[in-house]
């Protein structure tokens, strides 16, 4: 496994700027449920908490563990939730965007420069930002990031199983799994599905 490091943050830091974010989203391709966006900045100072990685790569109780010591760590850390009625309604490139957007607006402290997992904020200007090609992978902070968005999420679709059980929500996280599929054909589309997918084509 591949361990991020602080390499590209350092650089930042001894460039002038303080308050380096790291973003990445979570949830982009699920066919239901929220796409959501986690921002961390940590001090310059921080000691990263051992393990930490791309979210993807880490059980359930890893990423709980961790998220927990990235909260304790970080000098700030937000989130950002766009619902399956702005997806729906604005489609889920623009949606990721405001995710993006919105997990910067809530952080305490407004950052110097964002570090984002493969994508270009077009909300914010371009000289204070960068697009890291498998930044979950090897920048702590878009690590830190991917990891405080999964558990959010993660939790958050747990909680959708318990208001639609015939779903299975807690397993797949609304990702288009073959179970999820097959729960569609039988059930039809809940009020959390993204319609604007035309998942009909998935199934």
């Amino acid at each position: 496994m591949i361990l991020p490091t602080l390499n590209i943050e350092k650089d930042l830091w001894k460039s002038g700027h303080k308050y380096i974010c790291g973003l990445d989203e979570v949830g982009r391709g699920c066919f239901a449920g929220p796409v959501v966006v986690g921002a961390v900045i940590f001090p310059s100072d921080v000691v990263l908490p051992e393990g930490i990685a791309d979210s993807k790569l880490l059980t359930p109780l890893k990423r709980k563990n961790l998220e927990s010591r990235i909260k304790n760590e970080a000098l700030c850390w937000a989130v950002g939730e766009i619902s399956v009625d702005i997806i729906n309604e604005k489609g889920i490139g623009e949606a990721t965007q405001l995710a993006f957007a919105l997990a910067v607006k809530n952080l305490a402290q407004k950052p110097d420069f964002c570090l984002i997992d493969a994508f270009h904020i077009k909300y914010l200007e371009e000289f204070k930002q960068k697009a890291i090609k498998n930044g979950d992978k090897i920048c702590a902070s878009i690590s830190a990031g991917s990891i405080i968005a999964k558990v959010y999420r993660d939790e958050l679709m747990v909680s959708l199983h318990d208001r639609y059980p015939e779903y299975g929500f807690s397993k797949h996280k609304g990702y288009g799994t073959l179970e999820h599929r097959n729960a569609i054909k039988k059930h039809g589309l809940s009020r959390v599905h993204r319609k604007s997918f035309n998942l009909d084509k998935f199934l």
